[in-house]
């Protein structure tokens, strides 16, 4: 049986490309997309989404790729670009009947909402950021010896074959190993939640690399072209993240603020998984951006 959050409708819904992707829905109201991170499904969100569902309609999706959602094979680059994700999730929003709303992601679904952002300014009316830095910019971050944190971004940027056969011969361990090293609190993912996301991702091998390597290709073509016209997001934004500007070196909140004129960014002390860590921390965040 599928774990989703408690008392939401699971349904599925078209996204682009003839791709249908499983999302939880609940509540009433504004709506929020909440895009969920890896190695996790939108059950990620199940505390601050019922949080949120007394005053908003939240809508929580599988990415492409990932849990419920469609897998499509990668027979091109665009496939699992963050153009196409973002796309995706405005047409599941607009399959709601929501052409205009708020938009959070954590880890690649942060991703996700960024490249939304960009390309759909008119549709996106507040966007919420978690634990990421643009991928432009995360190339430009990685380096030395404290880059090794990030070494699966350069596994599964590998040509198609290596990076698939090593991950599918490994799931459990390759994938758990990311859960036990980036929580901050483990007993904030029980192990049923914990055993679903091993089994969701170990069933997405192929797609869950397709959409890594396309952020060592095409998502950073993407950005770099609206970098190179002075892009930058036009709605309010809200930035939580660990303090990853002190260890890696860099000013996490000045690369945020070159995208995002109108921004607050904000550390936290709990994990990378800190929608299941601190819940009233990410939901209360949450409520101040959709105030400004």
């Amino acid at each position: 049986m599928t774990l989703t959050i408690p008392g939401f409708d699971h349904v599925r819904l078209p996204g682009t490309a003839g791709v249908e992707l499983a999302a939880a829905v609940g509540g009433g109201g504004s709506p929020v997309v909440l895009l969920h991170g890896f190695p996790q499904t939108h059950l990620m969100w199940r505390h601050v989404a019922e949080r949120l569902a007394g005053e908003h309609t939240v809508i929580c999706p599988d990415l492409r790729g990932y849990g419920a959602s469609d897998k499509p094979a990668a027979t091109g680059p665009e496939v699992y670009s963050k153009r196409t994700m973002a796309a995706d999730v405005v047409a599941l929003a607009a399959a709601l009947g929501h052409e205009r709303f708020a938009l959070v992601g954590h880890d690649r679904g942060a991703l996700v909402a960024f490249r939304a952002g960009l390309d759909h300014p008119e549709t996106l009316t507040h966007l919420g950021i978690l634990d990421v830095v643009p991928t432009l910019d995360m190339w430009d971050v990685l380096h030395g010896v404290p880059a090794a944190v990030g070494y699966h971004l350069f596994l599964m940027a590998q040509p198609p074959g290596l990076p698939e056969t090593m991950i599918t011969n490994s799931a459990d361990a390759f994938f758990g190993s990311f859960l036990d090293a980036w929580a901050g609190n483990p007993d904030a993912m029980p192990d049923p939640v914990r055993s679903a996301y091993l089994r969701a991702s170990a069933a997405s091998v192929p797609s869950i690399v397709a959409d890594y390597r396309a952020s060592a290709g095409i998502d950073v073509t993407h950005d770099q072209a609206d970098q190179d016209a002075g892009s930058q997001l036009a709605m309010p934004v809200t930035v939580l993240q660990q303090n990853w500007g002190a260890r890696l070196g860099y000013d996490a909140a000045a690369v945020w603020n070159a995208w995002a004129p109108d921004l607050d960014h904000r550390l936290t002390g709990a994990g990378h998984f800190m929608a299941e860590e601190a819940p009233d921390e990410i939901t209360d965040a949450i409520r101040g951006l959709l105030l400004r």
